[in-house]
């Protein structure tokens, strides 16, 4: 799945050390998403989306 994770943490010059600790998960986690090797679960997609303050369709493209 295609998203705009890591876009979204530069745009808030954060590492991805730092979007883990407001996710509540662990780096790896943050780059196996950002890198499209892992899809995040349903609540940690709508923790996302709460954070960075949109839907989730625009953050993810499941058509990807």
């Amino acid at each position: 799945m295609n998203n705009k994770l890591k876009v979204l943490r530069a745009m808030r010059d954060w590492s991805q050390a730092d979007l883990a600790m407001h996710l509540d998960v662990s780096r790896q986690a943050v780059n196996a998403i950002e890198t499209g090797k892992h899809d995040p679960s349903l609540p940690l997609a709508f923790r996302i989306s709460r954070l960075f303050e949109m839907p989730i369709e625009e953050i993810f493209d499941d058509q990807g």
